[in-house]
């Protein structure tokens, strides 16, 4: 089990997995996300070669339209 906070909330996940990986598990569509890793931000490029592990800070931002 790794314990992760996902914008200020707690999740957990069974297995380790990339971030890539976890971000396609909601349905998201990658080219309209930015992510918060531990405070960096992460490059879209190198999403599946961060590796989840316990402890880990994720601030997941997708754009909102309105007007």
């Amino acid at each position: 089990m790794i314990d992760l906070t996902v914008n200020g909330k707690p999740r957990s996940i069974d297995d380790a997995v990339d971030l890539e990986t976890y971000l396609l598990s909601f349905g998201l569509d990658l080219k309209f996300v930015a992510v918060g890793y531990n405070g960096e931000v992460v490059k879209k490029e190198t999403f599946s070669s961060v590796k989840l592990k316990t402890g880990d800070v994720l601030e997941i931002v997708r754009p909102v339209g309105g007007g």
